[in-house]
C-alpha cells in the first residue's frame, strides 16, 4: 500500500474535476455507477469525467453526474500504426490538459495505468492487484487500494472498495439513465408494432449462448403468460444470431400478444423499455444489470458465471440459479464456444411461477 500526502490534500481542499478510467464491457460499465455516484456525493461541484472504450459509451451517456466522456476506439487499429498512435497521443494530451485534482482507475490493463500516470493529477488512486505487483504500476499511482476480500465480493463492491482511501461514503445504488427522447422512441416502436397498455420484456439471448436457456422452454414459459393475458416484447442484440434465436422462439409460440423489438433498439432505449415494463424476464446478459438497476421486477436466469461477482445487483424480484439443478462447471474453465446450453437445467415451471409471483 502507497500511502500519499496527496490524498491529505485533498481533504483540504476538494477536487474540481476527476478522471475514472473503466476499459471493459457494457455491464461492467454500468456497475462503475456507484463509484461515480459516491463521488458526486462527495463533492458535488467536482466535474467528473470518464475514460471507456468508445463502444460503451451509451451506458453512461446520459448519466446525470458525469461531465464529459472521453472513449478509446479500438478501430484505430485498423487506421495503421502511424494514424493509431496519433490517435492515442491526441487523447494522452486532452486527458493531461483537463489538470485533474483526482484519477481513480478501476481498470487492471498497463494501458490505464499509463494513461493515469500522463495525466499528472496529483491524487492518482489503483487497485494493488497481484498481477501488477511491482515499480511500474506503483510508480503510476500515489495510492494503491487493497483487493483482499474481492474474492467474496460482488463486482459493485469491488469497485467501490477504491475510494476506500479517500475516506468518503461509498453509495451502493447502480444508475442506469436514459433521456426521454429515448422513451418517446420506444413508444413509437411499441405504437406501430401494436403494443398496447402494459407489457413484459423478454430478453433470451446474449452474445454468449451457453448463457441461454433452451428455445422450447423459453417459448413454454412466454406461451404461459400469453395465456394468462399478457403481452410479452422480446428483445435482443443486433447480432444475427440473437435475432435467429428470437424467431425460433416466436415460432413456437402463439402469435397473440408476442412482439419483437430484436436488434432495433439502443441500449438507452432499451433501458427505456425495460424501465416502463410490469415485468423483465433473462438470461446473464447487460440487459439483467439494467432490469435490476431500473428496479424493475425482474427474473434473471442465471447460469455458470461467477454468481457472486455477476448476479444482477440489489434485484427486485428473483433470481434463478441453474447450479440448484443440476451441476455447472468451473466458471473460469468455461470453453466460450461450447454449444452446451448450462441454463437448460432450469423447469419451466420454476420460471412461470416466479414470473406470476411478480406479476401479482
Amino acid at each position: 500500500m502507497i500511502m500519499s500526502n496527496a490524498l491529505n490534500a485533498l481533504a483540504a481542499m476538494p477536487p474540481t474535476r476527476i478522471l475514472l478510467i473503466k476499459l471493459r464491457h457494457h455491464g461492467d460499465m454500468l456497475l462503475t455507477t456507484p463509484v461515480i455516484n459516491a463521488l458526486h456525493q462527495a463533492w458535488p461541484h467536482a466535474k467528473i469525467d470518464v475514460l471507456l472504450y468508445e463502444e460503451t459509451r451509451d451506458m453512461l451517456a446520459a448519466h446525470p453526474f458525469i461531465h464529459r466522456i472521453y472513449g478509446i476506439d479500438r478501430k484505430w487499429r485498423k487506421l495503421g500504426t502511424r494514424q493509431h498512435l496519433c490517435k492515442e497521443w491526441q487523447l494522452l494530451k486532452t486527458l493531461r490538459e483537463q489538470k485533474y485534482s483526482l484519477v481513480i482507475n478501476l481498470a487492471d490493463q498497463w494501458r490505464s495505468a499509463v494513461v493515469t500516470r500522463f495525466t499528472g493529477a496529483p491524487s492518482r488512486i489503483g487497485f494493488d492487484f497481484n498481477k501488477r505487483r511491482g515499480w511500474i504500476w506503483q510508480h503510476c499511482h500515489t495510492q494503491l487500494a487493497s483487493v483482499s476480500g474481492h474474492q467474496t465480493l460482488h463486482t459493485v463492491e469491488q469497485n467501490l472498495s477504491i475510494i476506500a482511501p479517500l475516506n468518503i461514503a461509498p453509495v451502493r445504488d447502480v444508475t442506469m439513465s436514459y433521456q426521454p427522447g429515448d422513451w418517446q422512441s420506444v413508444q413509437s416502436k411499441l405504437q406501430s408494432n401494436g403494443v398496447e397498455g402494459s407489457y413484459i420484456v423478454v430478453q433470451p439471448t446474449s452474445r454468449w449462448f451457453f448463457k441461454c436457456w433452451d428455445e422450447g422452454k423459453m417459448a413454454e414459459t412466454i406461451t404461459a403468460l400469453q395465456k394468462d393475458g399478457h403481452s410479452l416484447v422480446l428483445t435482443s442484440g443486433p447480432d444475427k444470431n440473437e435475432k435467429a434465436m428470437i424467431e425460433k422462439i416466436r415460432a413456437l409460440c402463439p402469435s397473440e400478444r408476442i412482439h419483437s423489438l430484436a436488434g432495433e433498439l439502443t441500449l438507452r432505449q432499451l433501458a427505456a423499455l425495460i424501465d416502463h415494463a410490469q415485468l423483465f424476464i433473462g438470461v446473464d446478459s447487460v440487459p439483467m444489470h439494467m432490469a435490476a438497476a431500473l428496479k424493475t421486477p425482474c427474473i434473471a436466469l442465471f447460469g455458470p458465471s461467477k454468481l457472486t461477482f455477476w448476479s444482477p445487483w440489489d434485484v427486485v424480484g428473483e433470481v434463478i440459479w441453474a447450479g440448484n439443478y443440476g451441476d455447472l462447471p468451473d466458471p473460469d474453465k468455461i470453453d466460450t464456444n461450447t454449444k452446451e446450453r448450462y441454463l437448460d437445467a432450469i423447469p419451466v415451471d420454476i420460471v412461470v411461477a416466479a414470473a406470476r409471483k411478480q406479476l401479482l
